[in-house]
C-alpha cells in the first residue's frame, strides 16, 4: 500500500507541481490540505486542480476566523512589528495552516507531510519548526530541497510538459501570498531593490495618485484590545478585518517597500499591503497611548520587538511565545474604547481617542495651573534626579584644581 503525504495545498505554481512530483519520485498517494487564511480563491477550482495533477484527496479547511482570533490579533495586542516595518501577514498564517495540516495527516494515517517552500526562504522553517512541535514523529518532504528545478521558470517548464494550468507566466512572475491580513509580493522587478513597484505589482490597494480628493474618516472601536466594531457596528473578525481592508485599500493605506533580514540570513526585498492591519495598528497604538502606565508601555515595547521575532523565525509553538501572549493579554485590561482615524491619500491622522480607562487628565496636562498639580514639588524632584551629575561635575572640577 503506498506512503500517504499530506501536503500545504494553495493551488499556486509551487504546489500545482508538487503533487505530481511527489507522485513520480515517492510513490505515495498524495492528500492536499487546503488551508482558507482569506486567499480569495475559488475552492471550487481548487479542488478540481488538485484532483486533476493527482491529488487522492483534498481537504479544505476554513481557517479564516481562528487566523485572526488566535494568531493576528495576539500579535496586533502584542504590537508585533518586524523590521519597523512588516506586521507578519505571511508569518502568522503558516502555523494555523501547518497546525491543521498536521491534524489532517494524523486524521488520514499519512507519515509524511510535506510543504511548497523553498530552501532560502523563512517559511520552511514556519513550517518544519510547527511540524516538530505538533507531531515530530512525521517525515517531511519538501521538494525544493530535494528536486533538479532552479527557478520559477524551470516550474514553469515543469507545469507545462505535465500539462499543469497555472496562473504564473514569464511575463507576470511574482511570487504573491494573499490572506486576510495581506498581500505579499516577491520577485520579477522587486528582485533589484534598486528598482520601484510596477504600479500593476500592487493589487490591494489604490495608489495615492487615485485615491479620493477628500479625507474620509473610519472610528474601531476595542475590548480588552480586540478590535470589535467599526463606526459604531459590532463585527465579527472576519467582516471587521475585510471592511478595513475596503476603507484603507481604496485611501492608499498599507503599502510597504522593505528589504528584510530573513531567518536563514539573507537579505530579500518584499512588497506589502496591510491595509486594514495598518488601520488597526495604528487605532490599538493610540488606545494604549491613552490608557496604559508609562513604565508598563515602554516595557511592552521592548516585548513586541521580540514578539515579532518570533513570529517571523516561525518559533509560534513555543513557551516564550504562549508567556509573551500570557503578559500582553494582562495589558489588555484596559484597553476598552474607540480610536477615530481620518485617512487621506496614504496619511492616516487620529481624529479622536475615547475609553473609560483613559489615563490622560486634562486638570494635570493643561498649561491652566490648578491646585491638582503643586509646581513647588519640581523643584525638589528635578534635584534628586540631578544629584549624580551634580556629584560628577564637582569631582572633576576638584581633579582640574
Amino acid at each position: 500500500m503506498p506512503e500517504k503525504v499530506a501536503l500545504a495545498y494553495s493551488g499556486g505554481l509551487d504546489t500545482s507541481i508538487i503533487i505530481p512530483w511527489l507522485k513520480e519520485n515517492y510513490s505515495c498517494e498524495v492528500i492536499a490540505m487546503v488551508g482558507d487564511v482569506g486567499q480569495g480563491d475559488d475552492p471550487d477550482a481548487v479542488i478540481e486542480k488538485a484532483y486533476k495533477t493527482g491529488a487522492s484527496k483534498v481537504v479544505v479547511e476554513d481557517l479564516r476566523e481562528e487566523f485572526l482570533t488566535d494568531y493576528v490579533f495576539p500579535a496586533l495586542k502584542a504590537g508585533a512589528v518586524y523590521e519597523h516595518k512588516y506586521l507578519l501577514g505571511t508569518s502568522l498564517a503558516r502555523p494555523v495552516i501547518a497546525k491543521h495540516q498536521v491534524k489532517v495527516a494524523l486524521r488520514e494515517g499519512a507519515t509524511a507531510v510535506a510543504h511548497g517552500c523553498t530552501g532560502k526562504g523563512n517559511d520552511q522553517v514556519r513550517f518544519e519548526l510547527a511540524y516538530q512541535a505538533l507531531a515530530p514523529e512525521l517525515k517531511v518532504i519538501a521538494p525544493w530541497r530535494e528536486w533538479k528545478l532552479k527557478s520559477r521558470e524551470d516550474c514553469l517548464d515543469y507545469a507545462a510538459q505535465h500539462g499543469i494550468p497555472v496562473a504564473a507566466s514569464r511575463e507576470k512572475i511574482h511570487s504573491r501570498d494573499r490572506n486576510l491580513w495581506h498581500v505579499s509580493h516577491e520577485g520579477g522587478e522587486l528582485e533589484d531593490a534598486a528598482n520601484a513597484p510596477f504600479p500593476d505589482t500592487w493589487q490591494l490597494t489604490r495608489s495615492p495618485q487615485d485615491a479620493p480628493d477628500r479625507e474620509e474618516q473610519v472610528e474601531i472601536g476595542f475590548e480588552r484590545g480586540v478590535p470589535v466594531s467599526v463606526d459604531g457596528m459590532k463585527m465579527g473578525p472576519v467582516s471587521l478585518v475585510e471592511l478595513l481592508n475596503e476603507i484603507g485599500g481604496r485611501n492608499a493605506i498599507g503599502r510597504i517597500d522593505l528589504v528584510e533580514n530573513r531567518f536563514v540570513g539573507i537579505k530579500s526585498r518584499g512588497c506589502y499591503e496591510t491595509p486594514g492591519g495598518t488601520l488597526l495598528l495604528t487605532a490599538h497604538r493610540e488606545l494604549e497611548a491613552l490608557c496604559l502606565d508609562r513604565e508598563l508601555m515602554h516595557f511592552k515595547q521592548l516585548v513586541a520587538l521580540k514578539y515579532a521575532e518570533l513570529a517571523y523565525f516561525g518559533l509560534w509553538f513555543t513557551p516564550l511565545r504562549e508567556s509573551l501572549d500570557a503578559f500582553v493579554e494582562s495589558t489588555q485590561r484596559e484597553i476598552t474604547g474607540s480610536v477615530a482615524l481620518s485617512l487621506y491619500k496614504g496619511n492616516v491622522g487620529v481624529a479622536s481617542r475615547r475609553s473609560e480607562f483613559s489615563q490622560y487628565r486634562t486638570d494635570l496636562s493643561s498649561f491652566t495651573m490648578s491646585d491638582s498639580y503643586d509646581q513647588k514639588d519640581a523643584a525638589g524632584f528635578i534635584r534628586i534626579l540631578g544629584l549624580p551629575s551634580r556629584s560628577r561635575a564637582q569631582s572633576r572640577i576638584e581633579v582640574t584644581k
